[in-house]
């Protein structure tokens, strides 16, 4: 269950209230999050599976910060993707084979050009695995755009950056432009163009899309559940 204490939304196991790995009660800032990590635990049947537990791990990374960074910190780590070159899936492209250099300017061109207009900035693409050169300009915009964010919000961001390799990614994502599905796929293009000319090992492949779904998804719903101040509006039955 959840309560409200003095600094945000507290979760029950039973008649005890849940902690951090360092102790620290565990409270978050909406109740909506609040519920959604209730549920998580609520969902844990005779083992706790923590891996299985995104939200729970994220909010214990927010309240713990365990590596101690700062909002700009979280920014910057997040920045650092338009940076290095061989860290963005969508700006690194190979010069071949043929049809995986198609299958890349088909589906990760849209992309960039929508973040392009949508932030009316220059990101470009390059077949150099330095990538290209991301202008100044660019970056102190998508700095300024996370600026807006909280620290909270920010932590899922960076989570979520570092699961698609992508910042451009992570934007569109939560910007609704694609779906966690879309997004994942994107982020996968290459290996995923060698599954269909290769095979695909079930047992590896398949669990590793599954799971990068999870976490991606998630993430974005951490960043969602962050953004919300108001409590849930209970509804009054009257008779």
């Amino acid at each position: 269950s959840i309560s409200q204490g003095e600094g945000g939304f507290e979760i029950n196991l039973d008649h005890r209230k849940l902690k951090t790995p360092q102790a620290k009660l565990f409270t978050v800032p909406s109740e909506t999050l609040a519920l959604a990590v209730a549920t998580e635990w609520d969902s844990q049947q005779d083992t706790i599976k923590f891996y299985t537990m995104h939200l729970t791990t994220l909010c214990n990374t927010a309240l713990d910060n365990p590596s101690q960074r700062s909002k700009d910190q979280l920014i910057k780590a997040a920045v650092k993707f338009l940076e290095t070159g061989h860290s963005l899936v969508e700006i690194y492209r190979v010069e071949e084979p043929p049809a995986l250099v198609e299958l890349q300017k088909n589906e990760w061109d849209p992309i960039i050009e929508w973040a392009e207009k949508r932030y009316n900035v220059v990101i470009g693409s390059s077949t150099s695995i330095m990538g290209p050169s991301i202008p100044q300009s660019t970056k102190d915009t998508f700095v300024s755009h996370l600026a807006s964010y909280n620290s909270w919000a920010l932590q899922g961001i960076e989570y979520m950056i570092t699961q698609l390799k992508s910042l451009v990614l992570s934007m569109s994502l939560l910007d609704k432009h694609l779906t966690v599905e879309q997004a994942v796929l994107l982020s996968r293009l290459e290996e995923e163009f060698q599954i269909q000319h290769w095979g695909n090992v079930e047992w590896a492949h398949d669990y590793d899309m599954y799971e990068l779904r999870a976490r991606t998804a998630a993430a974005a719903l951490f960043v969602q559940l962050c953004l919300e101040n108001s409590t849930v509006k209970h509804k009054l039955l009257q008779d």
